[in-house]
């Protein structure tokens, strides 16, 4: 129990510094993001985020950027930094020439950047630039170009001056003070015999002089840069004197004259006055690009003569030792034993299967060693024949002949001489090139699918001819120009095909649709123009004559756009107007047209619509009732004026019944209206009164006229009859 009292509190300090220490990486871990935000896009001095921006860079050539050899150049880079706070920043510079990194340097002081170049060599010559690096920001200058002017002439030396021939001297050419990669170029003469590329100022050449005199041995180099290569001067010339080698090849011909195709020839080739062992001379014998033999000190050659130029035999004895090469050569004239045959064929144009001869001659020979009789003939694809003419039947294909010519074991041969047979011509198609339209031009299309050009094509109308045509290419065609003037004319025309002499193909007649122009049209109204009226259907009707298919168009009134097109394979069109109305009235026409691209134009219909009977027989009617009414109303009125002016008190005053002539009537009316109030009505020879309330008589007298009013009475006047008429009123 002691022992565990003991131990508790050491346990519980190892529980409490567990804890503790769980804790502090618990508060470092929340600490964590919140100093990354602090310190990220900078730097902290004093508790104070610090930035920076790098403004410009720019880069400067002094003294200048054209300059001569040895001018001490200087580069400044100059940057221009913008910062907050104290904190030194460290710079990273860097130069560039023509893309490519010439000196990396960091510094943390703020002065320039400068990269001296001490004595500058045409080396240096290219653009320039740099850029400055802070951090995660960097810029660039503009680049500047630096020329530098003139090289230092190149010095020559050699290991020796006095040599004999293939022997080696060693030569140096060196280009003082110049750096970079040189090519330096080495002179036999002026000839370039060694060029080397190195990057130093100095290279190393080996001559090897094949033949002997004086040589002139000089050089030069050329300083690669990257833009462009500047050439040096030439050196100074030095002069090597080569002796010649005492050993020369030697070549003999047997027999050297008179020499003809088939005599044996044999050749030497062999080296003489030479002290050298004959494991160092390499000797070559050949005729032309043939190697003949090959040895050492001598080699000897024999063969049969041909007669392979005019010019003769050309041989030719090369000797080499190392790098000397030395040669002879030697022509011998060989003459033809008989010439190489020529091979003919007759006739020269021979048709398939037709019988033909071909002959291989050679036209010389040397009639001091052969006679024409020794030299046999032979032809390929006949070898079994041997004479001089080769009768037989031209084959159905192109084929290509050659002939040989033997005699004492020369063969020659013929140039190789193809056969072309001649094909007959076939049966002509005749066809038109084009449209047939009547009165107008059109090409006829002769053509023979099968036969030899050239091809003559003539063209008949009515078994005469009318016009030849010889077609010699293939690409060109047989068109003759016709024109006819009804469609049956194109029946008279054919054509015939002929590629020889002898027979001839014809063609059958031409036979094509020939298109007649439309003529005017004519345009009917169906029904008459006099019987037309609202709501009836009015079909007008478009005629012409001409081949289908005919195009027609429509138009009404002075509209430019038709308002209606149809094209038909008939002569005639319809085009139906229903229910006609006021507004389908005006002037129509039609158009027609076919292949002919002609157009004509119908003549012009004024269609006027009437009105309908039963329109007609409303508006009467109408105007009927409204006259009716009219008169009635007319009517009651007057009736109401007469009414009301007998309503008043009337005094009638009557003289007897049989007054004298000259006695007057005196009428008194006392009623208001105007027509009562006049004065006196005074009716000169009157017999009878009028007015009077007396009954009339009915013997002499016209029936009175009685009011239905029971208040009014009318009695007629009566005037004697003896009375003149014109004196009823005064």
């Amino acid at each position: 129990m002691s022992r565990l009292a003991l131990r508790s509190p050491l346990t519980s300090r190892r529980s409490s510094s567990s804890f503790t220490h769980r804790m502090d990486l618990l508060l470092l871990l929340l600490v964590s993001p919140l100093l990354s935000s602090y310190f990220h896009g900078g730097s902290v001095v004093n508790g104070q985020q610090h930035t920076f921006i790098i403004r410009s860079v720019n880069l400067s050539v002094k003294p200048s950027s054209d300059v001569r050899r040895d001018t001490n150049v200087t580069l400044r880079c100059q940057a221009v930094i913008s910062s907050t706070g104290q904190e030194v920043l460290t710079r990273e510079y860097t130069l560039y020439k023509d893309e490519s990194v010439v000196y990396t340097k960091k510094t943390s002081s703020s002065e320039d950047f400068v990269f001296p170049l001490p004595g500058a060599r045409v080396s240096n010559n290219g653009r320039y630039k740099c850029k400055i690096k802070i951090k995660n920001q960097n810029m660039m200058s503009d680049s500047k170009k630096l020329k530098v002017t003139g090289l230092a002439d190149p010095v020559l030396t050699l290991s020796k001056l006095n040599v004999q021939e293939g022997e080696e001297v060693t030569a140096w050419c060196s280009a003082p003070g110049e750096t970079g990669s040189i090519y330096f170029h080495f002179y036999d003469n002026s000839n370039e015999s060694h060029v080397e590329r190195v990057n130093s100022n100095q290279a190393e050449a080996k001559f090897s002089f094949s033949s002997s005199g004086s040589h002139q041995v000089h050089c030069s180099y050329t300083v690669l840069i990257t833009a462009d290569s500047i050439k040096s001067k030439q050196s100074n010339m030095v002069t090597v004197t080569v002796r010649e080698l005492n050993v020369t090849p030697d070549l003999e011909v047997s027999p050297h004259s008179k020499i003809f195709e088939g005599d044996p020839l044999t050749v030497w080739c062999t080296v003489q006055n030479s002290s050298l062992g004959p494991e160092n001379i390499d000797l070559y014998l050949s005729q032309g690009s043939k190697l003949l033999k090959q040895g050492n000190t001598s080699v000897n050659h024999s063969m049969v003569a041909q007669a392979e130029s005019p010019d003769g035999l050309t041989f030719e004895c090369r000797m080499a030792m190392g790098n000397i090469m030395k040669d002879v050569t030697k022509t011998v004239p060989v003459s033809e034993l008989f010439s190489a045959p020529t091979l003919t064929i007759s006739p020269a144009e021979v048709f398939q299967r037709e019988p033909m001869a071909l002959t291989c001659r050679s036209e010389t020979f040397a009639p001091e060693r052969i006679r024409r009789e020794d030299i046999t003939y032979t032809i390929d694809p006949q070898p079994q024949q041997t004479s001089e003419v080769f009768k037989m039947r031209a084959p159905f294909i192109d084929l290509n002949y050659t002939c040989k010519a033997q005699a004492k074991g020369i063969e020659k041969h013929s140039r190789t001489l193809m056969v072309r047979p001649k094909v007959d011509v076939s049966v002509p198609k005749i066809s038109v090139d084009g449209r047939v339209i009547v009165k107008q031009p059109f090409y006829i299309h002769c053509q023979s699918d099968v036969g030899s050009l050239p091809i003559n094509y003539t063209l008949y109308r009515d078994y005469e001819p009318v016009h030849t045509i010889s077609v010699q290419r293939p690409d060109q065609k047989a068109l003759f120009s016709a024109t006819v003037y009804q469609p049956e004319e194109i029946y008279r025309y054919m054509c015939e095909a002929s590629n020889n002499h002898k027979t001839s193909q014809q063609s059958r007649r031409l036979g094509a649709a020939v298109i007649e122009p439309v003529t005017i049209p004519t345009l009917m109204v169906v029904p008459e123009l006099t019987q037309l009226k609202e709501g009836d259907d009015v079909y007008l009707i478009c005629r012409v004559n001409g081949t289908p298919p005919i195009t027609f168009k429509w138009y009404h009134d002075d509209k430019t756009s038709p308002f209606n097109t149809s094209t038909t394979n008939r002569n005639a069109i319809d085009y139906r107007v229903p229910l006609l109305s006021s507004e389908h009235g005006g002037t129509y026409y039609c158009e027609a047209s076919n292949h002919a691209n002609k157009i004509t134009k119908s003549n012009k219909v004024l269609i006027v619509v009437r009105m309908a009977q039963w329109k007609k027989a409303v508006i009467g009617g109408t105007c009927l009732m409204m006259a009716s009414m009219l008169l009635l109303v007319a009517c009651v009125l007057y009736f109401r004026s007469k009414r009301g002016k007998r309503e008043a008190p009337t005094e009638l005053s009557v003289k007897p019944a049989s007054p004298k002539s000259d006695d007057s009537l005196t009428v008194n009316l006392t009623h208001d209206t105007d027509v009562y109030n006049a004065a006196t009505v005074k009716v000169e020879g009157a017999s009878d009164s009028i007015w009077s309330e007396r009954k009339p008589e009915a013997a002499n007298e016209e029936s009175s006229v009685a009011s239905t009013d029971p208040d009014v009475e009318y009695t007629e006047v009566v005037h004697p009859r003896s009375a003149d008429p014109a004196k009823g009123f005064g």
